[in-house]
């Protein structure tokens, strides 16, 4: 089993989390850089832990600062034979912490790293679907849509064949719409994430999440498509191998 994106780089005791998940089926997780440091630390977690990967990228919402001026240094990290994404990058309307049109500008320029480098891209967005897909639109690598959260999304997704990957919140009550999303999307093309430490899943609610928890978003990502779950998470394991060209 893997959990597809993890922010362990904020963790006070990573290693501890990733016992736990190894104990819990979870061997692989991939780790997300938000910021340059936060990149460079994910690197660092996955010279020292087996089964650990890294996607890199600049936040949206840090598009509008300092940040947003140092794609000569993650292009040099996404280098590293554990880089195996770009991102989280993206679009946020819903918050708006940077300009928008300094987020198209980030979001256009990783996209463009991606292209160069032949990665996958990790997208985070929200209230931006048209925005999205705009930028998306001539994007010729593997698209990973993280912490799927939109639902008129969905459709556009999959007409383009990009990976919809979910997270702790399609466990929530009131969460049927997504539930509905989860059981559309193909076979090949469908991922599980934590996100954590946000979003922890409907059964452990109220604490901090962590990669160990990926176990009850797939268990009911297979209950909402009838398929039995150690079979899911397989298929989400081979699915991420080829989304982020695992070896």
């Amino acid at each position: 089993m893997i959990d597809t994106h993890a922010h362990l780089d904020g963790s006070s005791d990573a290693p501890a989390l990733l016992e736990r998940a190894r104990a819990a089926g979870v061997e692989r997780v991939i780790t997300v850089g938000t910021t340059i440091d936060s990149c460079r630390a994910a690197l660092e977690l996955t010279g020292a832990e087996k089964g650990v990967y890294a996607a890199l990228g600049i936040h949206p919402h840090d598009a509008g600062g300092d940040e947003a001026n140092r794609l000569g240094e993650l292009r040099s990290l996404l280098g590293h034979e554990r880089a195996v994404a770009v991102g989280e990058t993206g679009l946020d309307f819903h918050r708006d912490y940077a300009p928008r049109d300094a987020q198209r500008r980030l979001f256009e320029a990783e996209l463009d790293l991606a292209h160069e480098l032949q990665k996958a891209v990790v997208v985070h967005t929200r209230a931006a679907d048209d925005a999205t897909l705009e930028a998306l639109e001539s994007f010729d690598g593997a698209v990973i849509l993280h912490c799927f959260s939109s639902p008129p999304l969905l459709d556009a997704a999959l007409e383009r064949g990009y990976y919809v990957s979910f997270a702790g919140n399609v466990t929530y009550p009131k969460a049927g719409d997504l539930r509905d999303c989860a059981a559309r999307v193909p076979t090949d093309r469908i991922l599980a994430e934590t996100d954590s430490p946000y979003l922890s899943p409907q059964p452990v609610r109220g604490k901090p999440n962590e990669p160990a928890n990926v176990v009850h978003t797939v268990h009911a990502l297979a209950e909402v498509r009838g398929e039995d779950a150690d079979e899911l998470a397989a298929r989400i394991d081979a699915n991420a191998s080829v989304a982020f060209s695992l070896p």
